[in-house]
């Protein structure tokens, strides 16, 4: 204290420092355990599962502190996959919500559902267009492109036109993004006798089975592997979508993959 008078600072001045330094430090072995999280999981981890790491050390502090506390260290989540916003306002015809949020179909290429989600890794961009059908839930064609440029959903397209039989009409569904609205496009929806269906503008619960599916992406493939460059991480997107086709098990069709239940239920019946 001798200090503090020479250089006439208030007592109550240096203790409401002291006060605030000290309450900083109550962080400091949450920072550390923090640190070691996040570097074990190669930045994959976000805050919400840095907190849930964090209640196996013992801290059972609210995620929202864990997201402040990650800000201050400069801590983010390297991996980012989100929903690509193509809504540009009308550029071109918008088609009425057909589907309804029915998501039930009893046979295949009855209603298909597509959209287009975004990955963000080692500083690039990748874009993912898939189309869904929701008879099994399988991928039954899908594009990645570095750009969201409209041959992403033309490929897309016409690869999912190949599965096709002349007995189906298939509803295609999807939201109001400036790809769909094309007249290209609905061209060529409709010289192949598909009925195009759109969700309302902004709401994504319309096409909710797409979003389930890039939230499975997320869990299991991105928060699950590790990934030594972008060609790598494509790599592993393909052996995921073959492996969510043909192995991963659904309650939904009896314990079944897409392409098993397709198989083994649909044919057969």
């Amino acid at each position: 204290m001798d200090l503090v008078e020479v250089a006439g600072i208030p007592r109550s001045t240096y203790y409401y420092w002291e006060k605030r330094l000290d309450q900083a430090d109550k962080y400091g072995q949450v920072k550390e355990t923090i640190k070691i999280i996040y570097h074990e999981h190669k930045g994959r981890y976000g805050y919400r599962r840095v907190a849930k790491e964090l209640r196996k050390h013992g801290y059972s502090h609210d995620p929202k502190t864990i997201n402040r506390l990650m800000n201050e260290m400069g801590l983010k989540c390297m991996v980012r996959m989100k929903k690509y916003r193509s809504y540009k306002g009308n550029v071109g015809k918008i088609a009425p919500n057909v589907l309804q949020r029915d998501f039930n179909a009893d046979k295949m290429n009855q209603k298909w559902v597509t959209d287009v989600t975004e990955f963000h890794l080692f500083g690039e961009k990748r874009y993912l267009s898939p189309v869904l059908d929701l008879c099994n839930g399988e991928i039954i064609a899908y594009k990645v492109m570095n750009r969201p440029v409209y041959q992403l959903v033309s490929d897309m397209l016409d690869e999912a036109i190949k599965r096709i039989q002349p007995e189906d009409k298939v509803i295609l569904h999807s939201d109001q993004g400036w790809h769909y609205q094309m007249k290209k496009y609905q061209k060529t929806l409709q010289e192949h006798q598909i009925t195009q269906s759109m969700s309302r503008k902004g709401n994504c619960l319309d096409n909710a089975v797409m979003e389930n599916f890039f939230g499975l992406l997320k869990s299991e493939l991105l928060y699950l592997q590790e990934f030594e460059s972008m060609a790598h991480f494509e790599k592993e997107l393909e052996e995921y979508i073959r492996y969510y086709n043909y192995k991963r098990m659904k309650a939904k069709l009896k314990d079944l993959s897409p392409v098993e239940y397709r198989t083994q239920v649909l044919e057969v019946a």
